[in-house]
């Protein structure tokens, strides 16, 4: 099959988050599958050419449209590691793509309708014919109603198109005049079964687009897919019950070359990722919060140290982490935190923590990105705290597993799928990999908190039993990679000739 997806992200080279590690691990399991598979992305001005093979420009002075004014592109190929790229470089004024960031600009819906309109105009005028488009959140939704009420009808054949979402809460809405900078006529879309907003009629919904217009939709796991046809959904719940049988939930999965403590280089000292000598691991991830301690100018202890490694916006749950970080550090343990922190309020209330625990040699606080110290501080640690409130499916549940390192979970989305607790007599043995709590508060956080030291302390057979089970389960992309090809070939093959 010849699949193509249509992203904003793409890890490592543009990443910011969950998304681009989904449509790199997920191309290049369809890859070894045997598939023919294409990733359209912005040429963001910050991805590092020297990282791409075969750079070269595919198609010059492709016609797009920005402000009503005919605006021309530079479409370059390349490949990253196995993956055939196509990158989108406009030459318009505002510089889209140029800025340094992929995200978090005022006009940012602008500049990424534009992509999509330009990607769409790409794929006619060079003659690909896709059997299937993989659209992403609402960044690039638009490309569904596009094709059917416009590029179709012009030549562009597209064997069926399925939207991902990855998180329900951003929808992309905005006034039609907004599209009608890029070219594009909306009257006609202001139409419930469109892309009319449910709670504001007077503007679009992109996201809704994707849902309406797509073949199939699926999600980043199977209870977020329940759940968005609830409270979830974000005013959208009506469209998802409406499309149930369109709609599935594929658990993701995590680059386990990539996170791999037994050949992982940013860690001090790699162990075996089958757990086939815990007392091996044990002795490496002393030896790695050593050199995690070392980096950070901690003092070593032994105590049991605990991480959050998270953006800190809402929807993962700040109350709970600031809680978790007091709650440990009363009790004796360590932490170390590694989170950007985008909300100007919340920055603030955590930097105003850290300055509180400056002269405090067990926690350490870390506000920017830093992708080594990520995975030395996965292979150090005994836990990691994740309360989100919500969570589609979130990766450092499987990554922390992947490392020996016990989970401890607000039992939502894909939390809910990857971590079964302990002390669950309803679940096997052999799946008991972590601590859940089903209600999102300080209370059941510290339940939680306080039968990790208690197990840790006096009942380390259980301790070893969840790394065991982490150890044992395969978090690759090849399951989840299946099911996707599976629904890939389903849609094609319903679709007349």
């Amino acid at each position: 099959m010849y699949i193509v997806h249509l992203t904003t992200e793409l890890a490592p080279i543009a990443k910011v988050g969950g998304l681009g590690d989904v449509t790199a691990g997920l191309s290049k399991a369809l890859i070894e599958a045997g598939e023919k598979v294409e990733v359209i992305i912005p040429f963001y001005d910050h991805i590092d050419r020297k990282k791409l093979k075969n750079l070269k420009v595919d198609m010059e002075g492709l016609i797009s449209y920005e402000e009503m004014n005919e605006c021309k592109n530079t479409i370059w190929s390349a490949e990253y590691e196995e993956i055939s790229l196509l990158l989108i470089e406009p030459h318009e004024e505002a510089k889209y793509f140029k800025r340094g960031v992929i995200y978090g600009e005022e006009d940012d819906l602008l500049r990424f309708t534009y992509f999509t309109r330009a990607a769409m105009e790409y794929l006619l005028k060079k003659g690909k014919y896709p059997d299937i488009l993989n659209l992403h959140d609402w960044l690039t939704t638009l490309a569904a109603p596009l094709y059917h009420e416009m590029y179709k009808s012009l030549g562009l054949k597209i064997g069926g198109i399925i939207t991902t979402i990855h998180n329900m809460k951003y929808q992309g809405i905005c006034s039609p005049e907004k599209l009608g900078r890029i070219g594009l006529h909306t009257e006609h879309l202001i139409k419930q079964d469109k892309l009319q907003d449910q709670s504001k009629p007077e503007k679009l919904n992109l996201l809704k687009g994707g849902l309406n217009y797509s073949d199939f939709l699926t999600t980043v796991s199977p209870t977020y897919a329940i759940e968005i046809q609830g409270k979830e959904g974000f005013g959208l719940e009506s469209i998802l019950v409406k499309r149930k049988e369109k709609l599935r939930g594929i658990l993701n999965g995590i680059d386990t070359s990539y996170w791999n403590p037994e050949t992982d280089p940013f860690i001090e000292k790699n162990y075996p990722s089958n757990g086939s000598n815990l007392d091996e691991v044990e002795k490496a991830k002393i030896e790695n919060r050593k050199a995690l301690y070392s980096k950070l100018k901690m003092d070593y202890d032994p105590a049991l140290l605990f991480t959050c490694i998270s953006r800190i916006v809402q929807q993962k749950g700040p109350e709970m982490i600031r809680f978790g970080i007091e709650y440990v550090l009363k009790k004796g343990g360590q932490f170390i935190l590694l989170g950007s922190t985008p909300e100007p309020k919340l920055r603030a209330e955590f930097q105003a923590l850290a300055e509180e625990y400056r002269d405090n040699p067990h926690v350490h606080f870390h506000f920017l990105f830093d992708e080594k110290l990520a995975h030395l501080t996965y292979a150090a640690a005994d836990c990691i705290l994740i309360p989100s409130l919500f969570e589609p499916c979130g990766l450092t549940q499987m990554i922390a597993l992947r490392y020996g390192t016990i989970p401890i979970v607000h039992k939502v989305g894909g939390l809910n799928d990857t971590v079964f607790d302990i002390d669950n007599e309803e679940v096997s043995m052999n799946k008991r990999n972590g601590y859940t709590f089903d209600f999102p508060s300080n209370d059941s956080l510290r339940w939680s908190i306080d039968r990790a030291f208690e197990h840790h302390k006096n009942d380390l057979q259980k301790w070893r039993l969840m790394q065991m089970n982490g150890f044992k389960k395969d978090w690759s992309w090849k399951e989840p990679a299946q099911k996707y090809l599976d629904l890939y070939q389903a849609i094609s093959s319903s679709k007349p000739a």
